[in-house]
């Protein structure tokens, strides 16, 4: 009887867990994207939540993502939290 109150105790906060993780999440919606590509008529990938710009698209698209990644962690080694998109004026 005391196994199964441990293992429903176990349980109960493995749900917890699970259901703060899924609350933290973003509704995927019309702008809540985290990047926008430019290609005309000038060519730019910008990721909006860390305001890292990238030149050449055709990288970006290609799979190069190391400076978005470089630039997501070094956010959030200083403490930054990522916002879901970047102020009106950046746009």
């Amino acid at each position: 009887m005391l196994r199964s109150r441990l293992y429903e105790f176990e349980m109960e906060k493995k749900r917890a867990a699970s259901k703060q993780l899924e609350d933290s999440k973003l509704e995927i919606n019309f702008g809540s994207q985290i990047r926008s590509y430019v290609l005309q008529p000038y060519r730019m990938a910008k990721d909006l939540r860390t305001r890292v710009e990238v030149g050449d698209v055709d990288k970006v698209l290609d799979g190069a993502l190391e400076p978005f990644i470089r630039g997501y962690l070094k956010m959030r080694r200083e403490g930054g939290v990522p916002s879901a998109v970047a102020a009106d004026d950046d746009l």
